[in-house]
């Protein structure tokens, strides 16, 4: 019997590690229908998700079946600009700094009067989990310099983004079609930075 007012997403979630071979395995068990598979960037962590009757062999044969594919979703990440940057020493950091700092203002620059906003202050940092920040009571804009690393087009994408910050505050579908009207192809740009 649940106590009053008790959610039934509430129940506890078994976690613990399970190894497949030489592989090791964040088990989940959770009140879900199906079993999760993720590769977790930017270690290449391998986590999976199961109903909360699932017997530990079904889980391991089934990280076994997709072995293959874990593989080369660890490659890709292995292989991106931010698993790269996670290991990057200060002066490479400054160079990236240089970088965005060099074409950032110009892209806010060009976007300010088409987009009709005013930024405030801009900032650069190394960001590990965000590409930008806006402060809208503020205008001020942070960029990550991590954007360096990816195509020009990922840094203009962001620019935008937090450029439509300063009209939304959230990212429902208004913001979205902020985004949709200025950078039509906005989803294609975030993509290449996963």
């Amino acid at each position: 019997m649940r106590r009053p007012g008790a959610s039934r997403r509430s129940a506890t979630v078994e976690l613990r590690e399970l190894v497949v071979d030489d592989l090791s395995v964040r088990l989940a068990r959770k009140r879900i229908k199906n079993v999760n598979l993720r590769v977790k960037a930017p270690d290449g962590r391998v986590e999976v998700s199961a109903p909360l009757r699932t017997p530990d062999e079904f889980v391991v044969a089934f990280v076994r079946e997709k072995r293959s594919w874990i593989e080369g979703r660890r490659a890709q990440i292995a292989a991106s600009p931010r698993s790269a940057a996670a290991e990057a020493p200060p002066e490479q950091v400054a160079e990236w700094r240089a970088v965005v700092e060099a074409c950032a203002p110009a892209l806010v620059s060009a976007w300010e009067p088409l987009m009709g906003v005013k930024a405030g202050r801009l900032a650069y940092r190394n960001m590990t989990s965000r590409w930008g920040s806006c402060q809208p009571a503020t205008g001020r804009i942070c960029i990550n310099v991590r954007l360096a690393l990816y195509p020009p087009e990922c840094l203009e994408y962001v620019v935008v983004h937090e450029l439509c910050h300063l009209r939304e505050r959230g990212h429902g579908q208004r913001f979205k079609d902020l985004m949709d009207t200025y950078l039509p192809d906005w989803r294609e740009r975030k993509d290449k930075l996963r």
